[in-house]
């Protein structure tokens, strides 16, 4: 796509360089092209659709700006977590007098609260100039130009998805790991959630395409893939195919050189035994899963129309360990639902002690309004809701540290990431990930060679705190490194980026964290 170059009185000033021939005409130079930065608020789907945007601009003549500021800002919006339009029109705020300063400069807002505020946007900051939805990803470029040409904001909201978003070029920000998109938008009817609204009913891509970009990702350097997914499990209704999932997980294992598959978020009521044997079964998808419990009441799941009760809930649980005695589960937890009591509260803290979770993610309900649970009676006060959520915390922080305890003494296979911890200055540790998602700061012994970003190393769990895992190698014998084809990728990454890297560097851009953040989400 052709873009219109500013003018200076856009905000540009091109140079000139005059001959130095008398007479000459100055000839003016190439105007250097256009910058964005994507500024991402949400979940793994925004992640993802933020490389989509990335990959759009690029395509389209833009560069990513290294530090200064961008000629194109682009907010891709949550609107499921509490505050998030205070947060999107606080940001919003604070680039006002930039842009006023810089004319040329171009702001726009996609993603959920986009589709859900539309006009509002626009009537808060109008200074915003562009405004896009989840269904029309692809028309960033186009709306960016069209607003540049016209001098004036162009809003574009789709009802339905007007192409998958996996047919738009995408820019990954990790060269070892990348997200795969196998369904958008959402069957259910959850009271307390807003995405089937704002992302519609399920859409699912052929098993084809899936293994296809999946096969790419891996001939471009990739050893781990993330399956995406508002309700991964229930992949194949679209096409009618119960057992779709977990074939796909099968696949996935007769992909030369795929050596992690992760999968993310799976829904408890569709969660059938097919997938845990392909789970068992299937070499290299990891033995970590994501299981969201949101309450542990019987009654307020029905409030919540969850569609399962705590004992199917615990009853997967027990099946997975069965199958997969050392798989590492994590949750989302809901403290406050409308009308929950002390003893509907006592009831999720009951399975949480049962659950023993590696990780959950415990958020305070608060109205999200389009959803049925903003109309419902008896809202909990903020004190009560608040002393229930610090109830909850300390008991999984307890059992997290309880289970990582355990993981003392064990040879894991990490695989090295971009990011490191924030004492890694003082500790001199590199980070990563273990099969199980648990992440482990170690260290390199004296002489034993440095990994890269991609790499994987086995070493032993020394330590153990609630959060994370240390391996300290008491020599070069306790630590094994294996230089790896996401390893070369990253060496690769770096020499484009920004000339040839520095051997065994493990610094360098941060890339996208697979599966669950680090720590768990409190209270927003």
């Amino acid at each position: 796509m052709s873009l219109t170059i500013p003018s200076p009185a856009a905000g540009t000033t091109p140079s000139t360089d005059a001959l130095s021939t008398p007479g000459a005409e100055a000839q003016p130079s190439t105007p250097p092209p256009r910058t964005y930065q994507v500024r991402t608020f949400g979940c793994q789907m925004n992640v993802h659709d933020s490389e989509r945007m990335s990959g759009m601009l690029e395509a389209a003549g833009y560069v990513p700006a290294a530090g200064e500021l961008a000629d194109v800002v682009v907010f891709n919006t949550c609107a499921v977590r509490e505050n998030a339009d205070n947060k999107l029109y606080g940001n919003l705020g604070i680039l006002a007098p930039v842009k006023a300063a810089n004319p040329g400069m171009q702001i726009a807002v996609g993603g959920c609260l986009a589709q859900k505020d539309r006009d509002t946007i626009l009537k808060k900051a109008p200074w915003v100039d562009a405004v896009f939805g989840t269904h029309n990803v692809g028309a960033l470029p186009a709306l960016l130009e069209r607003a540049r040409h016209n001098n004036e904001a162009q809003l574009e909201i789709l009802e339905s998805l007007d192409v998958f978003p996996s047919t738009l070029p995408t820019k990954r920000d990790s060269v070892y790991s990348g997200w795969v998109s196998i369904s958008v938008g959402c069957n259910n009817t959850c009271t307390f959630c807003i995405v089937p609204a704002l992302r519609g009913k399920e859409k699912d891509r052929r098993p084809g395409d899936i293994l296809a970009e999946i096969e790419a990702l891996v001939a471009d350097g990739a050893i781990e893939v993330t399956l995406l997914g508002q309700n991964v499990n229930s992949y194949g209704v679209e096409f009618g195919d119960r057992q779709a999932f977990s074939k796909l997980l099968r696949a996935c294992g007769d992909i030369p050189g795929l050596e992690r598959v992760r999968f993310t978020s799976p829904h408890p009521a569709a969660f059938t035994d097919d997938v845990i044997d392909a789970m068992a079964e299937t070499p290299n998808v990891m033995p970590q899963l994501h299981m969201p419990l949101q309450s542990g009441s019987d009654k307020v799941l029905k409030d919540m129309k969850r569609s399962y009760r705590s004992t199917k809930f615990l009853g997967i649980l027990d099946k997975v360990r069965e199958k997969i005695p050392h798989a590492a589960i994590s949750t989302d937890i809901i403290v406050g639902f409308p009308g929950e009591t002390e003893e509907d509260f006592q009831a999720t803290l009951d399975v949480v002690e049962k659950s023993r979770f590696a990780t959950a993610f415990t958020f305070q309900y608060s109205k999200r309004p389009g959803t049925p649970a903003a109309e419902l009676p008896d809202q909990l006060p903020k004190a009560v809701v608040q002393e229930r959520f610090e109830r909850l915390t300390a008991l999984q922080d307890r059992i997290a540290a309880e289970e990582n305890a355990r993981q003392l003494g064990r040879r894991v296979e990490v695989m090295v990431t971009a990011q490191s911890g924030r004492k890694a200055g003082e500790t001199h540790r590199l980070s990563g990930r273990s099969q199980d998602q648990r992440l482990v700061h170690f260290s390199v012994p004296a002489g034993a060679e440095t990994p890269r970003p991609g790499d994987l190393v086995t070493v032993t769990i020394t330590e153990a705190a609630a959060f994370h895992l240390v391996a300290d190698p008491a020599s070069a014998d306790d630590y094994s490194l294996r230089r790896s084809r996401a390893g070369d990728a990253w060496d690769r990454s770096q020499a484009d980026s920004c000339g040839a890297p520095v051997p065994g560097s493990a610094a360098g851009t941060t890339g996208v964290s697979l599966g669950m953040p680090a720590l768990p989400v409190r209270g927003r």
